[in-house]
């Protein structure tokens, strides 16, 4: 009697945790985005800054960059993400067929990687022979373990898009808006400030969801921001001055 609503509950803490998982691997979109929305827009503003001495010219050139940057990291992540899918479809599909065509080799194949794993031969012989009685945790667990894919990868992942975006959109502001209020030079100092402590926090961030130490997070993020913010200065001051401007 206690039987079914045991399976009930696992079933729905299994669909919990993957749905949790699936959240937690949009990290790579959010720092990704992120990143490029802070240290983009950041060299962007600085350049324009340091070559043109105009606030409202670095407004416009942040806003404009901020916007297309978002739209194109966004359509960017959605075109490469259903490309990358539709591929590992096909590989699934080539499989699936072999399976079909060669069902004795793909049933070898399965108990050599049940021994690459450590299972003994015979224990690997009974998994698959078992396996074999449904095929469709049969095929489910072939092209998990030999492709290392899932058997219906989703071809439209508009949500990893939105991350990459949202998070690009957010980020480009951190680096503008000093310049909406202060003289231009106090608005660079403090534009950097900002853009230090929005990298200190992906840093935190990233550090806390992946479970590596933070301060090697902050500083490698930290490292990679302050040498591209600098860089876009001095090239925004320097390049006029060489094309004689």
């Amino acid at each position: 009697m206690t039987t079914e609503p045991k399976s009930t509950k696992i079933k729905e803490n299994l669909r919990t945790e993957k749905s949790r998982v699936e959240k937690l691997s949009r990290i790579r979109q959010i720092v990704f985005g992120s990143l490029d929305g802070l240290l983009v827009p950041l060299g962007v503003v600085s350049a324009v800054a340091g070559g043109t001495g105009n606030s409202k010219a670095v407004i416009v050139a942040g806003l404009a960059e901020a916007f297309a940057g978002a739209l194109s990291m966004g359509a960017g992540e959605f075109i490469s993400g259903r490309a990358e899918a539709q591929v590992h479809k096909a590989e699934v599909q080539h499989e699936l067929d072999e399976m079909d065509e060669n069902p004795r080799y793909e049933f070898n194949e399965m108990v050599q990687i049940l021994k690459n794993e450590g299972v003994t031969h015979d224990d690997a012989l009974v998994i698959v022979e078992k396996l074999t009685k449904n095929p469709q945790a049969y095929a489910k667990t072939m092209v998990e373990k030999e492709l290392g894919l899932d058997i219906a990868p989703s071809t439209v992942r508009i949500a990893d898009s939105l991350a990459m975006a949202g998070s690009y959109i957010v980020a480009s502001i951190v680096p503008l808006v000093a310049y909406f209020f202060l003289p231009i030079n106090k608005a660079f100092v403090v534009s950097l400030l900002l853009s230090i402590l929005f990298l200190i926090l992906i840093g935190i961030v990233r550090g806390k969801l992946a479970k590596v130490d933070l301060l090697i997070s902050i500083a490698e993020i930290l490292g990679i921001g302050i040498v591209s913010g600098l860089g876009g200065y001095y090239l925004g001051v320097w390049v006029p001055k060489i094309f004689g401007y």
